[in-house]
């Protein structure tokens, strides 16, 4: 079994931290190891955003709908991973998602507070926060040119990346496909082409209620910037 430092060394934002520094967060930083089974639910809609939460191993579903339940992305988290770090500053700290087991899943929560400390006293963890940040950023930047002057294969990608993480799998956008072409202001007809495009070059598959990346990275690629990530 790995020890406690080569669990955290695989973590994201911890990657690259040296595990003789691990040993004085451990021994420094309250780490609050949490066990979830299966179907527990491990973060609500909503819920402050007051610790970093990693799974260090299982799985989580984590999903996002909007206000009315009619339009709703889904996708599996797979330790080592993080759920939503960006939303622990800024002017939004709450949870856009839900997160909820799939399997007995271990989480480790380091509080805000905590993890400030954290980012002050270690050059390694603060640039890859500031690291996921900005790539955030910058795929927010031309997924917004991609909605405006894209192409509609463009914006179906912008709509799935943005409201997914880079290491998501088993993505779900489910939605009624009426809801989704009248979204983007064009007809059923062109709406459809797109999608059997799109499945056509093993991008995704579709039924009348969900749009199922089978690569995410895929998505990436048809934003105007193919590096987004």
């Amino acid at each position: 079994m790995d020890s406690i430092y080569e669990t955290l060394m695989s973590l994201p934002l911890l990657k690259g931290v040296s595990e003789e520094r691990l040993k004085l967060v451990v021994s420094s930083t309250p780490l609050h190891f949490l066990k979830y089974l299966e179907g527990d639910t491990i973060i609500n809609e909503g819920d402050p955003s007051t610790h970093l939460r990693f799974i260090i191993n299982g799985k989580a579903r984590v999903t996002i709908t909007n206000s009315n339940g009619r339009f709703k992305v889904s996708q599996t988290l797979t330790g080592p991973d993080v759920i939503a770090p960006e939303y622990l500053f800024g002017r939004v700290t709450e949870y856009p998602c839900s997160a909820v087991a799939l399997e007995a899943t271990g989480i480790l929560q380091i509080s805000k507070s905590d993890y400030v400390s954290l980012l002050r006293s270690d050059e390694v963890i603060l640039f890859n926060y500031l690291n996921l940040l900005s790539a955030g950023a910058q795929a927010k930047i031309d997924g917004i040119i991609a909605l405006t002057d894209g192409s509609l294969e463009e914006r179906i990608a912008y709509w799935i990346v943005a409201l997914t993480q880079r290491s998501g799998t088993d993505i779900v956008l489910s939605c009624r496909q009426r809801d989704l072409y009248s979204m983007f202001g064009v007809q059923r007809s062109a709406f459809y082409a797109v999608l059997d495009s799109l499945r056509e070059r093993g991008i995704i598959t579709y039924t009348p209620t969900e749009i199922r990346p089978v690569s995410r990275r895929a998505l990436t690629g048809l934003l105007l910037n193919s590096d987004v990530d």
